[in-house]
């Protein structure tokens, strides 16, 4: 008999899992709790990179459909100054494919496909060990039993307690998420400042980050360091209050990079959480995690890579492996975990150097990974 095995999370690691195992004809349950795909905001675009997650679409077989929807042009990267003096301007070229930019809806509904998703099903709690298997609580009130749990819900799992104690902390940064449609026709200015990909705009202690998507839709963030409770006199649903503190925050500004606040349509607070830099857990039969869940780190391109491919590789260890689903697992662990502490170590950097004292940091973390 198939093993019993259940995904929690339909973002990228949870269906990327669920895909590999469907295209090795392995039944495998998919449990999430929103009401329907398109019941949130997918958020900003994704570059996928050749050796994470498009080597996981590639063990979906799905790298062809990928590559037919994302963007490769989405790679251009621009640096500005605070004055508005472009610093850099890479461009990809034409046949470069390293990290094409595909929109997370996109993704979504490509990964999708034909899985069997279990909407509005959220679990509050699973208890491993019991006679029958991993026993799943569900918010309201129904449980059911697995042979294996796959935590892929992202930063505040419900998954992770069975596991590990460790809870995600602030890392000192906000970011404050913003959005600009159709701004070809009515912001040409910013559309050129933007280009083909991303620009971004270094300060102190603070950054201006906007990110072309698919049909003329923009994401801005405005990332800065503060206290965790920085907003607490200023209300978050208050669109023009929020937008006049930004302003405030990064006065002085140049008034083309300041557009993307000043046309932004509305404002939502992303304050940046981490888990433990080296985060493991002592094995569980029967209960893992993929993601965020298990290496909550800063979002600087690696996470979505890192998750799809964690989720691509343990489904091919359960659906190839020699039957033993303990052991399959035991073994996924100790490769995660050994890869996503290389990448948070370099990312926790990355995010010190992004957003510092010294705006010099940025350019030079950007030269060094980018060269001109």
């Amino acid at each position: 008999m198939r093993h019993r095995i259940a995904v929690v999370g339909s973002g990228p690691a949870g269906l990327t899992f669920a895909r590999v195992l469907h295209r090795h004809d392995y039944p495998v349950t998919v449990l999430e709790r929103d009401p329907a795909p398109d019941a949130r905001p997918p958020g900003g675009a994704l570059d996928l990179h050749e050796g994470l997650g498009q080597r996981a679409l590639d063990k979906a077989g799905l790298l062809a459909e990928f590559q037919a929807l994302s963007r490769p042009e989405g790679q251009a990267m621009r640096i500005l100054d605070a004055d508005g003096t472009v610093l850099r301007d890479w461009r990809p070229r034409p046949d470069d494919r390293a990290n094409p930019e595909i929109d997370r809806g996109q993704l979504r509904d490509l990964l999708l496909g034909p899985l069997d998703v279990r909407w509005g099903r959220g679990v509050t709690q699973v208890v491993p060990g019991t006679r029958d298997g991993v026993l799943v609580h569900f918010a309201d009130g129904r449980q059911e039993t697995f042979d294996l749990v796959v935590g892929a819900d992202g930063a505040w799992s419900r998954i992770r307690p069975a596991v590990s104690s460790a809870t995600p902390h602030y890392t000192g940064v906000t970011s404050v998420e913003t959005s600009l449609d159709d701004v070809d026709t009515r912001h040409p200015d910013l559309a050129r400042l933007i280009g083909d990909g991303s620009v971004a705009v270094y300060g102190v202690n603070r950054a201006l980050v906007a990110q072309r998507n698919s049909g003329g839709h923009v994401k801005a963030y405005a990332q800065f360091r503060a206290p965790l409770g920085w907003h607490t006199n200023l209300d978050l649903a208050d669109v023009e209050a929020v937008r006049s503190s930004l302003l405030a925050l990064f006065d002085g500004w140049s008034a083309p990079v300041l557009g993307l606040l000043r046309h932004g349509t509305a404002f939502v607070h992303r304050p940046l959480y981490v888990l433990p830099v080296s985060h493991t857990w002592t094995h569980v039969p029967g209960v893992t995690l993929l993601g965020d869940a298990a290496h909550l780190m800063p979002p600087l391109g690696a996470g979505a890579n890192l998750a799809m491919l964690e989720g691509a590789e343990l489904a091919e260890s359960i659906a190839t492996g020699p039957g033993d689903l303990d052991e399959a697992v035991r073994g996924f662990e100790e490769q995660m975990w050994a890869r996503a502490g290389r990448w948070a170590k370099i990312t926790t950097a990355g995010l010190e150097r992004l957003v510092s004292p010294d705006p010099a940091e940025a350019l030079a973390l950007f030269d060094e990974v980018q060269p001109s």
